[in-house]
């Protein structure tokens, strides 16, 4: 008897291909090998998110945005030397998520298959040597499964062209698969079109055009406000100033281009490489800036030192190593080809830049504290203020990122299957959202002003410091004096005292 089970066995091979899944709605197929899984031998032929079609308020029998799948020369094609045998079928089964259960079956509670075995085949449930399938219980006529088979002497074998119109939203999965162990070396060609009802975008990847637009708008507004201070206070403007201008205007440029990016992707199904690698690069380089510009700042950089001295080339190193790692990463997630190991590859591409991430975080802190120590011991109590404020803001920020990347850890254990595809897109757009309400505080704080010279550094003698960031010597030990020069001695610090008064009470007049 009969006894359909739980997927067991197709649940590791969607594990498998689900790593892969493209990001583009028009999947080809180049001389595609077919992979051995089971008893069966399968390729992945595409996974996305696909919301139904649009019903046409006016007219209920017709639609405004159809949604479908469709098939376009897809061909088999086997070597030349194995072609002297009539096949059976190849065929190409398409279903929702939620319907993987009706994939395989086994008999009698034995090893599950996805191809009908002889035993499955006496008890007239299935073909020998096709996909085991039932009908869905949720949605009517799926999965769609059909196929085509090779004729003695014939090389290929190509599907008809078709378009299967989605009527239900869901996350759908594509597989062509065959059982004909004689079919050595088989591989496929042709493409795919999926569609959905607003364009090409896959349908996790939709709702980030908007997000793009509105994150290109906010650019604007935070340029706007920053552009008419600097112009209003150009004589006034630190050399910190001007690289926060770089980070906005690098902001605008990467928003606007993503903006594009997926404006063209949606319209045409093809994501154009230039203006994604563009846009990748853009991006990699804000943040990249952003980071040594937060770490000069907690350094004290143009505020209570003038140069990082010996660190310059330690700080510009670590920028350098942080772009190379950031940058490939990037452009494999976003413009490289998808493999079937895209999991291992982009873990082991992620790690680099999550320990240059660390290190950062690291230096920055331990940077800021002595930076503290040492505004505290001066009483500097405006640059203080300030550094406080930055320092709050910076560890809220940390303290955020970390919380939300054992979210993002929880959300993706959880979601084995990307069922949750429609909330997706959260993820990337959260941290877009965190650097940009980072830069917005950078540039409060920071915003050229009538008074920008207040928190530069001066060169009276008050801000010299060691040299050493880790020890605070601020008053070094002298041997004692003679008698005979005790008056003069003692009357330089009086009127060093004195002169650092009045540099207090200077600082404190323009708070």
């Amino acid at each position: 008897m009969l006894k359909l089970l739980n997927s067991l066995f197709f649940l590791p091979l969607l594990c498998f291909f689900f790593v892969s899944i493209s990001e583009a709605s028009v999947h080809e197929y180049n001389g595609v090998k077919f992979v051995s899984k089971g008893n069966a031998f399968v390729v992945h032929g595409g996974s996305e998110g696909i919301y139904s079609s649009l019903a046409d308020p006016q007219n209920l029998t017709s639609t405004i945005g159809d949604s479908y799948i469709r098939f376009e020369k897809v061909t088999f094609r086997r070597p030349k030397e194995s072609a002297n045998f009539s096949s059976k079928r190849i065929q190409a089964i398409l279903f929702e998520v939620e319907d993987r259960e009706t994939i395989g079956g086994s008999a009698y509670g034995g090893q599950r298959a996805v191809c009908c075995t002889a035993d499955l085949a006496k008890l007239g449930v299935c073909l020998e040597g096709e996909v085991i399938y039932r009908p869905s219980a949720a949605t009517p006529n799926w999965p769609k499964v059909f196929g085509v088979a090779f004729k003695e002497d014939d090389e290929v074998a190509t599907l008809r062209y078709r378009s299967i119109k989605v009527t239900k939203t869901g996350m759908y999965n594509l597989y062509f698969i065959h059982c004909d162990a004689n079919l050595k070396d088989l591989t496929v060609e042709g493409k795919t079109v999926w569609k959905n009802p607003t364009g090409y975008l896959p349908g996790r990847m939709a709702p980030l055009m908007n997000f793009y637009m509105f994150m290109s708008l906010a650019f604007v507004v935070i340029g706007i406000f920053w552009f008419s201070q600097y112009a209003r206070f150009w004589k006034d403007v630190l050399p910190l100033q001007n690289c926060i201008t770089l980070v906005i205007t690098l902001g605008m440029l990467e928003m606007a281009l993503w903006y594009f990016d997926y404006a063209e992707f949606n319209e045409n199904g093809i994501r154009p490489v230039g203006i994604t690698m563009w846009a990748v690069t853009f991006g990699t380089i804000k943040r990249t800036v952003s980071r040594i510009i937060i770490l000069m700042v907690s350094m004290g950089y143009g505020v209570v030192r003038p140069t990082l001295g010996g660190l310059t080339s330690k700080v510009i190193m670590l920028g350098g190593t942080f772009f190379l790692a950031s940058e490939v990463l990037e452009l494999v997630e976003n413009v490289g080809a998808v493999s079937d190991h895209w999991g291992k590859a982009r873990l082991f591409l992620v790690l680099p830049v999550a320990i240059l991430d660390a290190f950062f975080i690291l230096w920055i802190f331990t940077s800021l504290s002595a930076t503290l120590n040492k505004l505290q011991a001066r009483r500097m109590m405006v640059k203080l203020d300030i550094y406080r404020k930055f320092t709050n803001a910076l560890a809220v920020a940390v303290i955020v990122s970390v919380g939300w990347t054992c979210y993002e850890l929880y959300f993706k254990s959880k979601d084995v299957y990307n069922e949750q595809w429609q909330n997706a897109w959260i993820i990337p757009a959260f941290w877009q959202v965190l650097s940009f309400s980072m830069l917005c505080v950078i540039c409060v704080l920071w915003a050229p002003s009538q008074n920008s010279s207040r928190y530069a550094h001066s060169d009276d003698g008050n801000e010299d410091f060691d040299k050493d960031e880790t020890n605070l010597t601020l008053i070094k030990p002298s041997p004692m004096p003679s008698k005979d020069f005790r008056s003069a001695a003692e009357a330089r610090p009086v009127q060093g005292s004195n002169g650092a008064s009045n540099g207090d009470l200077e600082e404190d007049k323009t708070e």
